[in-house]
């Protein structure tokens, strides 16, 4: 089977369900919002947190395209920085638990972290987000062997900001074979760094996964006529357009992808899961209509739980849909 190498920001989520927004009015953290802290002010909260108990679920982007590829049975594997302590010995080790060939450096800095807020009868979720030995990642921690012997490099957009790093890395990846992707991430990242952008993806990267905000940003195009020009610039553009399902296009081929069944309560995560499964499909060698099939189906998954982490019955019915739809389009 094919192989996959992801790089990103090795951050772990710890999620507290908190009784009121107590805690948020002392931090100042607006109901809703996402705030970067800086390492004080992260040691804060993360202790007052600790009292309400607390759930750690190691992820970011990257990484969680790269789990689920990894449960797939995809040999897989991640670049990222951590620090030497608590939370980036839980990030390794629960990487390799799921089977990822996990190469984690590690930095000065404490262990990059998202501390998530629930709050209220519909779990309104507030972040403070404290990046860490992530932000320490730089394009000397990589080396060309790094990327041998993958099939597939697969890069989080919020990389983006430090250049230099995904410069390099796209450079090695290609060199040594790899196809390349990129989940652009975030509207505002693709915005801030649009000239990066357009000359990444046109001279390195294969496959384009956007949602339509980002889709946007790239091509100041609505949905339909971004994934147009977006496949125009690399060999497969994705833009997912949130519950409606998604569209994909390579060349002339196109087509529309319907949202499999859920029954959503938190969206976090799709865009990393629809990824791998996109990937993972593409890795068989299943047509381009396939590949958006099953990552809408372990998109539909995820929604259905709480945080990033798809519980093991899901996984189980995901699977057996998956081997149904290949089968129906192997005879």
């Amino acid at each position: 089977m094919k192989s996959i190498l992801g790089i990103g920001n090795a951050l772990t989520d710890i999620l507290a369900i908190l009784p009121d927004e107590t805690l948020l009015q002392k931090y100042h953290l607006p109901l809703g919002s996402m705030q970067h802290v800086d390492m004080e002010t992260g040691d804060r909260i993360w202790d007052a947190l600790k009292e309400y108990g607390v759930k750690y679920v190691p992820g970011g982007s990257a990484a969680n395209t790269i789990t689920c590829t990894a449960i797939f049975g995809m040999p897989s594997g991640y670049i990222g920085k951590i620090g030497n302590d608590e939370l980036g010995n839980l990030f390794k080790s629960t990487m390799e638990q799921y089977g990822v060939q996990a190469r984690m450096l590690y930095g000065t800095k404490s262990s990059g972290r998202c501390m998530v807020f629930i709050t209220g009868a519909n779990a309104e979720r507030t972040f403070a987000d404290y990046m860490g030995a992530t932000l320490e990642l730089g394009p000397e921690d990589l080396r060309p062997e790094f990327f041998e012997g993958y099939d597939y490099f697969h890069i989080e957009g919020y990389l983006v900001q430090n250049q230099e790093l995904i410069s390099t890395a796209a450079r090695m990846a290609k060199a040594a074979g790899c196809i390349i992707s990129i989940d652009m991430a975030s509207y505002n990242v693709v915005e801030s760094n649009d000239a990066f952008f357009h000359n990444l993806v046109e001279n390195y990267v294969d496959i384009v996964f956007a949602n339509e905000s980002e889709a946007k940003a790239f091509t100041k195009m609505e949905p339909r006529q971004a994934l147009d020009e977006l496949a125009r610039q690399c060999r497969i553009a994705v833009v997912k357009v949130g519950k409606e399902g998604s569209m994909v296009k390579s060349g002339d081929e196109y087509h529309f992808i319907e949202p499999w069944p859920a029954d959503p309560i938190d969206a976090t995560g799709a865009g990393d899961t629809y990824a791998a499964g996109f990937l993972y499909a593409h890795s068989l060698g299943m047509p381009l209509k396939v590949c958006g099939e099953i990552g809408s189906i372990i998109a539909a998954k995820v929604v259905e739980v709480v945080g990033t982490k798809i519980d093991i019955p899901r996984w189980r019915d995901a699977k057996q849909e998956i081997r149904d739809l290949i089968a129906a389009n192997t005879k």
